[in-house]
């Protein structure tokens, strides 16, 4: 297999790695609390990490003093409070609906940059914002996007709207460390700190009795979140984007939702109805136009 075919290979893996944590989350927020899960979909994920980062490094972590703060702000945006909610959201929420809200992050983080680091906000960015916001509001309001404000939003859903705020905020505070640190050594970081935070709440929350009780099932939905959603996933996506850039391996992150639909669908029997579909596409087509060149 050719270099280049290698990465496509590698990126369209990711996406089916990423697509697939909200099959195995899904699983998992049905036998253990939210705290556990979380806790040690990391704790394994940071173990992975540090071999992953050695090996793309080629020496051993390090950090210094003034990036521990920056790090431990990720450790909380995108580790801690993001799984939290992600654990906690799957509860009640389908796995593919969940993934087509978190779908409209990029829009997010496209008016963040606007707002933080002063990046254009182009009419084209703005009618994608818009686009995608009608879309996520069409899968809440299960097709009527004004119920969200005549009957209220369910807990589940604001856990995965509190996703999308999570990940932004992780994602628009890891652009200037990633200029000082390695992508993939910012994502070992992360972990480490996200799972030193997520420690207490789970040993609070029952994380002794739930490592006993869990299943062969949850366990490897656990390893799979850990290695394969969060180890090899963000390798190889790292990988590609620093070869054939970030433009083009940014297109391949609207498939996630879309094969985390399917995946939903055949394993787990999830419906897939006309407003799924229909909202699924507004958001993804503004992601789109929010990101386009």
């Amino acid at each position: 297999m050719s270099s280049p075919a290698l990465l496509y290979f590698k990126l369209i893996g990711s996406v089916i790695f990423w697509g697939g944590t909200w099959i195995a989350g899904r699983i998992l927020a049905g036998d253990m609390t939210p705290y556990s899960a979380a806790f040690l979909r990391f704790f394994f994920a940071t173990i992975f990490m540090f071999f992953l980062t050695c090996r793309a490094t080629g020496k051993k972590p390090s950090c210094t003093k003034a990036d521990i703060l920056p790090l431990a702000f990720l450790g909380l945006t995108g580790v801690f409070l993001y799984n939290i909610l992600f654990f906690s959201g799957l509860q009640t929420v389908t796995a593919g609906r969940a993934a087509l809200i978190i779908a409209a992050t990029p829009t997010f983080i496209a008016l963040g940059s606007a707002l933080i680091f002063k990046e254009k906000f182009t009419l084209w960015k703005i009618a994608g914002f818009i686009l995608a916001l009608t879309g996520v509001s069409t899968i809440i309001g299960h097709g009527n996007p004004i119920s969200i404000i005549t009957e209220g939003t369910s807990y589940g859903d604001l856990c995965i709207i509190g996703c999308v705020i999570s990940w932004a905020a992780y994602s628009l505070a890891g652009k200037p460390v990633m200029k000082k640190i390695h992508p993939i050594e910012m994502v070992y970081w992360c972990c480490l700190f996200g799972t030193g935070m997520l420690l207490g709440p789970a040993l609070y929350h029952g994380l002794a009795s739930e490592i006993v009780n869990a299943s062969l099932v949850d366990y490897s939905c656990i390893l799979y979140l850990a290695l394969l959603g969060t180890g090899l996933g963000f390798s190889w996506y790292f990988e590609a984007m620093q070869v054939i850039g970030p433009s083009k391996t940014g297109i391949f992150i609207n498939l996630v939702p879309v094969v985390a639909v399917i995946l939903g669908a055949i394993m787990l029997g999830e419906p897939v109805d006309l407003f799924l579909v229909t909202g699924g596409a507004l958001t993804i087509f503004g992601v789109w136009l929010t990101n386009r060149n």
